[in-house]
């Protein structure tokens, strides 16, 4: 690769621009498909930097009045060496930026821009800015400085114009998506300076191809009244995600903030485009899956008031009904969660979002809850499987709660929770108290209760066979168990005080080895050490009770 280069170089110096592009296009078509250097290659690069020479070279040919077959020869031999991180060096600088911005035709102020654009050109430029800007911070500063996310923000404005295609609109956004993944700044500037939601909800809708029947009731265009729309085509469904994954940057703080009314407005329109993602399929099951991920995680970023548009639609025929509201949206989510649930592979990433999304609907939409509730925990007929036992969704969740991950058992535990209005009785009901505790005891509810909460007063009506089996219910299993014989029986007052004191013993050596610690729940229903002479002092009060019980009880 040496002599190729050196023999490519040696033309380029000449400056001749008709025998550079016939070495450059050599050399792009034979290195279109490398993605990474042998080893050999490597010892080429070391000895003499003949890449970065190439580079300095290929940047100083685009500064001159090129043939636009040139300059794509030149922008396509910087896109195959950007590959490399080792061969950035010419490309990371503040005028290597200049030049390539200036190509993509984001430059801002003076520079030369062509009335007719050359889009070849233009896509290959932002092919090159996106394999800089993602290999190089210092790239990104200079990106940074030279307001590249202004340009860019200028020309996602023009979203609806037809001089620009597909390939221009989805490098313009896969730029956004990295410039504000890796620059926080450029991030708030495209938020707040350049109002990037409405930006880009904008650009949303137009890929999308909508109407608004209502104010936030959305349609596709020329389907509007149609109950299954027809699969979005993958250009659209690629432009739709990469917009998705930046509106996701840029809001990443929202839930998290008071927002005013302007504010929740432009929200509300968003999560309206996005209930309309989320009941739309794509070409392909996985293309689906992948745009509703990013739909759901972008929904979690929305502040909770504003999800009240996923109910807004009217109901229709076919439409999912439950107390005159309509549904659909949330049975989606429902099964986009079960379905992850089901996969079992990286629950923290690919299950949490849509389950804190059910979570947090749920906590602040009575109907939202109420139909979770009558899906998920229906009225209780199983009482001789322990909860965490069987298929159905509530066994599912149950399991999670004794999860290895402590953020997946607790995002569980707090969804069941919530779904019966933070009441500990309810829950234990559910989930049995073993499964219950580790939440109970995070939020000092070992005592029972209830969390303060806006909840409405429905009822919890229980089955004929709940009622029938509730006497019998283990509450720490859940389920109805065999009586077992008191191992105690037949055992003198004595004898019992005996074994209990032999079993507070062996606790208090284990205690003193350091093998357990014993707890209690302190008056704040949170779980507290146990001291050794506490111990002791409980076991020795318990018979002390008994004894007097017996006694009132003999002398009535």
């Amino acid at each position: 690769m040496k002599m190729d280069l050196n023999a490519i170089i040696e033309k380029m110096e000449t400056g001749d621009q008709d025998a550079a592009l016939t070495a450059l296009q050599t050399f792009n078509k034979e290195k279109s498909q490398c993605f990474s250097f042998t080893p050999g290659e490597e010892e080429d690069r070391e000895d003499g930097h003949v890449q970065e020479r190439l580079g300095e070279l290929v940047l100083g040919f685009l500064q001159r009045d090129l043939q636009p077959s040139c300059q794509l020869a030149c922008l396509e031999t910087i896109r195959i060496l950007s590959r490399d991180k080792k061969s950035l060096v010419p490309f990371a600088t503040r005028h290597a930026m200049q030049i390539l911005i200036r190509h993509a035709g984001l430059s801002q102020g003076e520079g030369f821009t062509p009335e007719i654009p050359d889009l070849e050109v233009i896509v290959e430029a932002l092919k090159c800015l996106c394999n800089i800007v993602f290999n190089s911070e210092a790239a990104q500063e200079a990106g940074a400085e030279l307001q590249l996310i202004v340009g860019l923000a200028e020309r996602l404005k023009q979203c609806r114009e037809p001089q620009w295609n597909h390939d221009v609109r989805f490098f313009d956004l896969r730029l956004t998506f990295l410039i504000t993944a890796l620059r926080v700044d450029v991030r708030a500037q495209l938020a707040r300076e350049l109002r990037g939601v409405s930006l880009l909800s904008e650009a949303l809708d137009a890929t999308l191809g909508l109407c608004w029947p209502d104010t936030y009731e959305v349609a596709r265009a020329g389907f509007d009244g149609c109950s299954e729309l027809p699969p979005l085509g993958r250009q659209e469904t690629e432009r739709a995600m990469e917009i998705l994954k930046i509106l996701f940057n840029v809001t990443f703080d929202s839930s998290r903030r008071k927002v005013d009314e302007e504010e929740a407005a432009t929200y509300r329109h968003l999560g309206a485009i996005l209930r309309h993602c989320i009941m739309s399929t794509s070409e392909g099951e996985e293309r689906t899956e992948e745009m509703h991920s990013h739909t759901v995680n972008l929904l979690g970023n929305l502040p909770l008031p504003c999800l009240d548009v996923l109910l807004m639609p009217k109901v229709q025929q076919g439409s999912i009904e439950y107390i005159g509201v309509n549904m659909d949206a949330v049975k989606v989510l429902l099964e986009f969660m079960e379905k992850r649930l089901d996969r079992g592979n990286k629950l923290k990433e690919t299950l949490l979002p849509s389950l804190n999304l059910l979570t947090e609907s749920a906590r602040i939409h009575r109907e939202t809850r109420k139909f979770l509730r009558m899906k998920v925990l229906p009225p209780l007929r199983d009482v001789k499987n322990r909860p965490e036992v069987g298929n159905a969704l509530r066994n599912k969740l149950v399991r999670l709660m004794t999860h290895i991950d402590t953020d997946v058992k607790h995002c569980a535990a707090e969804f069941l929770f919530v779904l019966c209005k933070e009441s500990v009785s309810r829950f234990i009901k559910y989930t049995g108290y073993g499964n219950a505790a580790g939440l109970l005891a995070a939020r000092g509810l070992m005592r029972g209760g209830r969390d303060p909460g806006h909840y409405s007063e429905d009822e919890d009506s229980d089955t004929e066979e709940y009622r029938e089996a509730k006497p019998h219910i283990n509450p720490v299993t859940g389920r109805v168990e065999e009586e077992q014989p008191n191992p105690m029986e037949g055992m003198t007052e004595e004898q019992k005080e005996y074994e209990a004191m032999k079993l507070v013993n062996m606790f208090d050596k284990l205690s003193r080895e350091q093998v357990i610690q014993p707890m209690k729940i302190g008056a704040d229903g949170k779980m507290t050490s146990l001291e050794p002479q506490e111990l002791h002092y409980l076991a020795s009060q318990q018979f002390g009770e008994s004894n007097n019980s017996d006694s009132d009880s003999d002398a009535n």
